[in-house]
């Protein structure tokens, strides 16, 4: 667990100062001396040792909060709007039984498909538009919320500096012009997973095509609002 923790903040350190953790597994004394290190305001976990709580009394206003059943997610979320809500299915991700499609000339390699399964699956929760750079099964960069999406593939890249090179990058809905596939090669981006359909798709392919670039479409998107 430390060390997905200390993946996790290398992803952005800057911005995790005064945040929240949350973990999937109870945390342990390593683990705890990592995050005490860190200015955090709340950790949400399953539980925790008696050694990592000895760790977090020393912090002040540091609130732990403990959630033994993580699995537990409704069916349905709520959005306001004017004089209304808006009752929504919740995103669980791609349906079963989807299959990811190869758009370019090269198909990615068993790490760079490895890796965009995670960058794909991490994209899911962060704001359309949406753009996440991963290695591995950590994020490197990530770049959401803006109104345009090749914006947030230079969010991205800032973020990551040199991390980019030869990370992936997975996008929670089409390109609409093949500029933030421009962007992603001058980042050092190697592998790309998008949802595809597009009618310049094409035009994205080709950018990727001269740029080495493996493209995958996943048939379906995530656009989180």
């Amino acid at each position: 667990l430390a060390q997905a923790f200390a993946a996790a903040l290398a992803s952005d350190p800057i911005s995790a100062f005064g945040g929240v953790i949350a973990a999937n597994r109870v945390v342990d004394a390593a683990a705890a001396a990592e995050m005490a290190q860190l200015f955090v305001e709340c950790i949400a976990a399953p539980g925790f040792e008696p050694a990592a709580l000895e760790i977090f009394a020393k912090k002040k206003n540091l609130r732990l909060v403990e959630m033994p059943d993580l699995k537990i997610e409704p069916q349905f979320e709520l959005r306001s709007i004017n004089r209304g809500v808006l009752r929504q299915a919740v995103d669980f991700g791609d349906p079963e039984g989807g299959e990811w499609k190869v758009a370019t000339k090269r198909a990615p390699t068993p790490e760079e498909l490895k890796a965009l399964r995670f960058a794909w699956k991490a994209c899911q929760y962060v704001k359309s538009n949406a753009i996440v750079f991963g290695e591995g099964e950590a994020t490197v960069g990530i770049g959401g919320g803006q109104p345009n999406r090749v914006d947030c593939v230079r969010i991205a890249a800032q973020r990551a500096g040199e991390r980019s090179r030869g990370a992936v990058m997975a996008s929670d809905a089409f390109f609409p012009f093949p500029d933030s596939v421009e962007e992603a090669a001058k980042a050092g981006i190697t592998a790309i997973v998008q949802p595809g359909g597009s009618v310049r798709d094409a035009e994205s392919i080709a950018a990727a095509d001269a740029a080495g670039i493996a493209m995958l479409f996943t048939g379906a998107r995530h656009f989180r609002h």
